[in-house]
């Protein structure tokens, strides 16, 4: 198979691919269905998460884990409901179902996935920074989830080929190149097309459709961070990506946020730190 045919072909054999491939986990996506139609009191919330032990066990590593809680520890997830909010724990369910979701048994599409996930846990912390630094504390939560889930198509990508290749559709041989053109011709229009298909609210959908857009709504703040943070992540090599000529300051993004040089640096020196909190994840 050609290397230039491929993202057309995939594009194609896509169509066939349920769009319930395990992207999402079902506790997940229960908790962020209450969160939207704002329907749940604590107990509820604790019950749900509580329905897979070994989610809620992760969930509460990462509750717990410096880049979150510092040195405030939660035993038990009613208590994170109680002390963090229901959107930051459902952040942390959706973080702790997508850490699990990002893995392969192929191992060259394991590398792929164990690096996309670097890059959209680092990102979400990285947006989540960036919000309260912008004095944007108030959306910080659902800016942090809009970041974790800018790539979901990717992940989709992978899962889609990953079933393709133990199927024997598609040859099992790829490259770092022929990954990322499959990801520029396709990962935008699956990812938003799959939180459509699961009902995610407008303002996590919008980022995912515009974070790579050329014309873009610059009164949108949260996209400006995602799409600010993410360049930051290509600039230092969080991910796959590494694009170390990019000038932050001079993006219209920057400009847009009113970003400083002391908060470029800053966002700089916390993505570096979230890649080993990503690895432990």
């Amino acid at each position: 198979m050609a290397s230039a045919s491929i993202p057309e072909t995939v594009r194609r054999l896509l169509a066939s691919q349920p769009i319930e491939l395990p992207i999402f986990h079902p506790v997940a996506l229960k908790l962020q269905r209450m969160l939207s139609n704002y329907d749940f009191t604590v107990d509820e919330v604790s019950q749900v998460a509580n329905e897979d032990m070994s989610l809620a066990s992760q969930m509460l590593k990462i509750a717990n884990s410096p880049m979150y809680m510092g040195r405030t520890k939660v035993a038990t997830i009613k208590e994170a409901v109680i002390r963090l909010g229901a959107q930051q724990v459902i952040n942390l369910v959706i973080a702790a179902s997508q850490a699990s979701a990002h893995s392969s048994s192929n191992p060259a599409l394991d590398h792929y996935m164990k690096e996309l996930w670097l890059h959209s846990h680092s990102s979400a912390l990285g947006a989540r920074w960036l919000a309260h630094s912008c004095g944007m504390r108030g959306v910080a939560d659902e800016t942090y989830l809009a970041a974790l889930l800018h790539d979901v198509g990717k992940l989709y990508l992978l899962k889609s080929i990953e079933k393709l290749v133990a199927a024997g559709v598609i040859n099992s041989l790829f490259d770092d190149e022929l990954i990322l053109e499959i990801f520029e011709a396709m990962h935008v229009e699956q990812g938003y097309r799959m939180m459509q298909h699961w009902n995610f609210p407008a303002m996590y959908c919008d980022v995912i459709r515009d974070h790579h857009a050329e014309e873009w709504d610059t009164v949108n703040k949260m996209l400006a961070i995602v799409r600010f943070v993410n360049m930051a992540c290509h600039r230092i090599g969080v991910g796959l990506k590494h694009e170390p000529d990019l000038v932050l300051i001079n993006t219209k993004e920057a400009e847009v946020l009113d970003i400083t040089d002391t908060q470029i640096v800053e966002l700089e020196a916390l993505l570096e730190e979230s890649r080993d909190a990503s690895l432990e994840v």
